[in-house]
């Protein structure tokens, strides 16, 4: 009996999602490498867990496909591409790298309302929020390192920001979460 819960499409891009999100992990985890070998212990630390958060975004997408019935496609994941020249260049990589990870949810939505399958449009709106959150977080660091003096930080720049990332919370506030006493 066949039990599976999701068109080809669908299931293709759910496939492709997480095979992206894989990609994300391991574009995070380079990135932290890099700021590791740079002695950027706050920013590496910051980056490895972004790292471990898409992976556990792939393992949302492997999950759902499999409890829809569909089958799984493990492919090989894209080389996360070259390392920053400098930390303002991460930064500019990991929002970029995000944007194109929101687009590609947006398209799985968009498909999931066309083809009228609730229960994946449901699914995707835990990573529209994730995504949203994900942006703003790019743009915090980004707005962090212009601070700190964009893409011509000095040292004692970089060691604050480096020492700032180290306990900077994960989740970024999102604009709808605040209000006229919740700034």
């Amino acid at each position: 009996m066949d039990t599976n819960r999701l068109s080809d499409t669908l299931a293709k891009a759910l496939n492709d999602q997480m095979t992206n999100e894989a990609h994300n992990a391991q574009i995070y985890l380079s990135y932290g490498a890099w700021a590791s070998d740079k002695g950027y212990g706050g920013i590496s630390n910051f980056l490895f867990r972004h790292s471990n958060e898409e992976r556990n975004h792939m393992m949302k997408f492997l999950e759902y496909i499999l409890k829809r019935g569909a089958k799984v496609v493990v492919t090989a994941i894209p080389e996360p591409g070259p390392d920053p020249i400098n930390v303002n260049d991460c930064f500019e990589k990991v929002f970029k790298s995000e944007v194109e990870n929101t687009t590609a949810i947006y398209k799985i939505v968009e498909m999931s309302m066309q083809e009228k399958d609730w229960a994946t449009w449901n699914f995707m709106q835990w990573f529209v929020k994730e995504q949203t959150e994900e942006e703003t977080m790019a743009i915090d660091m980004l707005d962090k390192v212009k601070i700190a003096g964009g893409p011509n930080a000095n040292d004692d720049a970089l060691y604050n920001l480096d020492k700032d990332l180290a306990t900077t919370p994960d989740d970024a506030t999102l604009a709808q979460d605040t209000s006229v006493t919740n700034p």
